[in-house]
């Protein structure tokens, strides 16, 4: 088939790696331009852009898609399809109609649930047991077509949103090339109009652990948000991520270290197992617990 491949962060390389393994003509590749980056803000291209150079393929980077010249270079190009893999520009309808067989998402929720910007972190955080990669054909609402193909996943109690992110990148690399060779004769289901949420883009402020909240709420936050932007909590004055942790037993006022690396929270308590002090690197609750000198009574999160 030819193929025109869509994608911008590292979650969509597998993917492409895949289309490209099955043998299909990827004719272009299209990725959001290079953003500055680094302490010299140098302008990097994202990691579509550098696999797909690395492929030898040609990539292609507007800053829009609505200009006419550049939904005309895209019609010429005479797709059979576009896979679209978190992209990160709204298509217009001209650009959807363009291949033969219209442009396709792998979207990395289970449809409806988890519309949306972060569909990974707030199914970890809203303690979902179940998730799913959706191949879905696109129309002009957000994440709204009909579902050609999904495979559930399961959500381990130990979950974060960086394995999770590597476990759907594999899955959506598989579900193409399953799809792909008997596109034309998949039949699309619409969603359900029943059970639709959406997946909000992660706002900094939602990082800040309350150990008020009950244990599981936290455990999920800290899971959902690791390894960006990261949970965290403030001891002795600086900023400490937290980017893994498990429920356990306990009581105590929140926020109180009851022994080794177990806080108390407002019911129940969490067991923080990897850490990343302010200007450092991550490492065990115990390493950064012994340096940091804490002890069982002292009390994380007071200071602002």
């Amino acid at each position: 088939m030819r193929i025109i491949f869509m994608g911008t962060p590292a979650f969509s390389v597998p993917i492409l790696d895949a289309i490209v393994a099955q043998g299909h003509d990827v004719v272009a590749v299209y990725s959001q331009p290079p953003r500055p980056a680094g302490r010299g803000k140098k302008e990097r291209p994202g990691p579509v852009h550098q696999r797909a150079e690395a492929l030898g393929l040609p990539v292609r980077h507007p800053v829009s898609l609505k200009d006419p010249q550049a939904q005309e270079d895209f019609a010429a190009l005479n797709a059979d399809v576009a896979v679209v893999v978190a992209y990160g520009l709204l298509l217009p309808q001209p650009i959807l109609d363009a291949p033969r067989m219209g442009c396709v998402n792998v979207h990395a929720s289970d449809l409806p649930r988890w519309r949306g910007a972060a569909p990974i972190q707030r199914a970890i955080m809203a303690g979902d047991t179940t998730t799913a990669v959706c191949l879905m054909q696109m129309e002009a609402g957000l994440d709204t077509g009909p579902v050609l193909l999904r495979d559930q996943v399961a959500i381990a109690p130990d979950e974060t949103a960086g394995s999770l992110h590597d476990k759907l990148s594999r899955e959506g690399a598989g579900l193409v090339q399953k799809a792909l060779p008997m596109l034309d004769m998949l039949t699309p289901e619409p969603q359900p109009a029943e059970g639709v949420t959406y997946a909000a883009k992660i706002d900094k402020s939602e990082a800040k652990v309350d150990w008020t909240a009950p244990a599981p709420h936290i455990d999920a936050q800290i899971r959902g948000l690791s390894p960006f932007p990261g949970a965290w909590t403030m001891v002795n004055g600086k900023r400490v991520k937290i980017l893994a942790s498990s429920v356990v037993d306990g009581t105590g006022v929140p926020g109180i270290v009851l022994d080794g690396a177990t806080i108390a929270c407002g019911s129940g308590a969490v067991d923080l197992t990897r850490v990343q002090p302010e200007g450092k690197g991550p490492m065990t609750a115990e390493e950064w617990m012994r340096g940091a000198r804490l002890a069982p009574g002292d009390r994380l999160g007071e200071a602002t």
